[in-house]
């Protein structure tokens, strides 16, 4: 793969594993839909956590640059193209952005879609408002290093919001022995419980980028009626902010 490089952080077998669901990202019913129904949740947080740090309304986007790695398919992209910001949308996995520009382009929807890492798919100097990296740092080597390639492209002021999955007792027992093997919801081998991140991990990998931790939040998924919520308790799935402080004037 002519975009891998020496220093990938990104697993080979899961981009692999990404290529081959790439046809099904869009389909509501299909493998994908517990990634949906969190999608459908979790856009809400993005919208509340950007209106409130850059101080206007949910959901007006218009001027904003947003950068999601690990986009997938796009499914994040789209909505927030459709509010009006500026989207750059990057993954490994060459036919997952193969489906993105498909279905971006049926929606006449202009997206920036990469793909690669964000060491090589974004530009020097590129800076963004908001990074998002959802639902991906569970799926690289070096978390620490993927988030610090990231941060490196978030504007002063910027807002950077991650989700993932604990590594905990309760996170084996749940995302992968009841939603892979009991359930069959997500294809069997989606996770690897070792390449799961603590919250206290994921603070100090933004911490050692200059980022601010600001709010978490956990999330329940209940595969039985394909329904998601939020919660107090952070053992499971979780999502947290950061800002990068503004510069000061020397």
């Amino acid at each position: 793969m002519a975009f891998m490089t020496p220093s990938s952080t990104v697993r080979v077998d899961e981009i692999e594993r990404f290529n081959r669901l790439a046809a099904t990202w869009w389909d509501r019913t299909g493998p994908m839909r517990p990634l949906h129904v969190v999608n459908d949740l979790r856009l809400g947080y993005v919208l509340e956590q950007i209106a409130q740090r850059f101080g206007r309304p949910v959901g007006a986007l218009r001027g904003l640059r947003v950068a999601d790695v690990g986009c997938g398919a796009g499914l994040v992209c789209e909505p927030l193209a459709a509010r009006g910001a500026t989207v750059v949308g990057i993954d490994a996995a060459a036919n997952s952005i193969a489906a993105a520009r498909l279905h971006s382009g049926a929606a006449g929807l202009q997206i920036d879609y990469r793909l690669g890492e964000p060491e090589a798919a974004l530009h020097d100097g590129e800076l963004f408002d908001v990074l998002l990296l959802l639902e991906v740092v569970e799926h690289v080597d070096d978390m620490a290093v993927f988030v610090r390639d990231a941060a490196a492209h978030l504007a002063s002021g910027g807002l950077l919001l991650a989700s993932t999955i604990n590594r905990t007792l309760r996170s084996y027992l749940t995302a992968i022995v009841g939603a892979e093997r009991v359930f069959r919801v997500l294809p069997r081998g989606t996770h690897q419980w070792a390449q799961f991140v603590r919250p206290d991990e994921l603070g100090r990998a933004a911490a050692a980028c200059g980022l601010v931790a600001g709010d978490q939040r956990g999330m329940a998924y209940l595969p039985a009626v394909h329904r998601a919520w939020w919660t107090r308790g952070l053992s499971v799935n979780y999502i947290a902010s950061f800002h990068k402080p503004e510069a000061t004037a020397p």
